[in-house]
């Protein structure tokens, strides 16, 4: 693969993403798009730019990590990784297919380049500090980055963990909260109100950024300063649009859990092209 720091080499890359992401979930008739099209840029931007990491050499163990604990939302890393050239690209359309390593939640039975098999939500923040705390007394240089959901952090587990991060000072795991404002049931302040976010995770003892989630260039500066900060640990807090870059998607909580018909798959692409 080749990494690239350049915006608009990486925002080609996430135009890309998006239309796999809506191909595939209309192939499937099922899937999550919604929050697989609002986290596109983070995960592009990682695994083009800031993940120290090899297709031709998974199991490096220096390599930096990534959970995507909202396993939901696997069609985009699916699609990352398919771009990276860890999977085949040409298999992605038989997303959620019996046998096929594209399952509905990220498995490491299928895919072993993966760090961990995600989807009951709450756990993914826990097993990404546990990494990170195992390369500290290690000695290794890999960072971890774990994507949460903003419904998925109303868990008590995800605040359980973050104790652990700040009181051990867990600097090279990075939590990243998608915040979309839309889970299953509707809008999250509607079923259970996180804001003060920010506030919140300070006061857990963490350094919080709050970035444009889909502005590559601030998340490129926001994964820089984490790397920099070594008294605390810091979270990202990613503000972004639920079903971003198709219009009738974005912020329309029916697009949680809703597939594509064929013909609203013919309209996402071309406003995709």
């Amino acid at each position: 693969m080749n990494k690239t720091s350049n915006v608009a080499e990486l925002q080609a890359i996430a135009k890309q993403v998006r239309r796999d992401i809506v191909e595939m979930i209309t192939a499937a008739k099922s899937g999550h798009p919604g929050g697989s099209l609002s986290a596109v840029e983070i995960l592009v931007t990682l695994y083009f730019d800031k993940l120290s990491h090899d297709p031709e050499n998974p199991s490096w163990p220096d390599r930096d990590h990534f959970i995507l604990s909202k396993g939901h939302a696997a069609p985009v890393l699916y699609s990352v990784l398919a771009e990276c050239g860890y999977t085949p690209k040409d298999q992605l359309n038989q997303l959620r297919t019996l046998g096929c390593i594209y399952q509905g939640h990220p498995d490491v039975r299928f895919m072993p380049m993966l760090d961990a098999s995600t989807g009951s939500l709450g756990q993914g923040l826990s097993y990404a500090l546990g990494m990170g705390a195992a390369a500290k007394l290690d000695g290794r240089p890999s960072r971890i980055y774990c994507v949460l959901g903003d419904g998925e952090i109303q868990e008590g587990q995800i605040w359980e963990a973050a104790m652990f991060g700040a009181f051990h000072k867990v600097t090279n795991v990075v939590p990243i909260v998608d915040y979309n404002r839309i889970q299953l049931d509707g809008f999250v302040k509607d079923i259970m109100e996180v804001e003060p976010l920010t506030a919140k995770w300070e006061s857990f003892g963490y350094h919080a950024l709050d970035v444009d989630g889909h502005d590559i260039a601030a998340l490129q500066a926001a994964f820089d300063n984490a790397a920099a900060r070594t008294d605390k640990p810091t979270v990202i807090i990613a503000h972004t649009v639920k079903g971003k870059g198709v219009s009738f998607m974005e912020d329309n909580p029916k697009y949680h859990g809703t597939a594509p018909s064929a013909a609203e798959l013919a309209n996402a692409l071309a406003e995709l092209a």
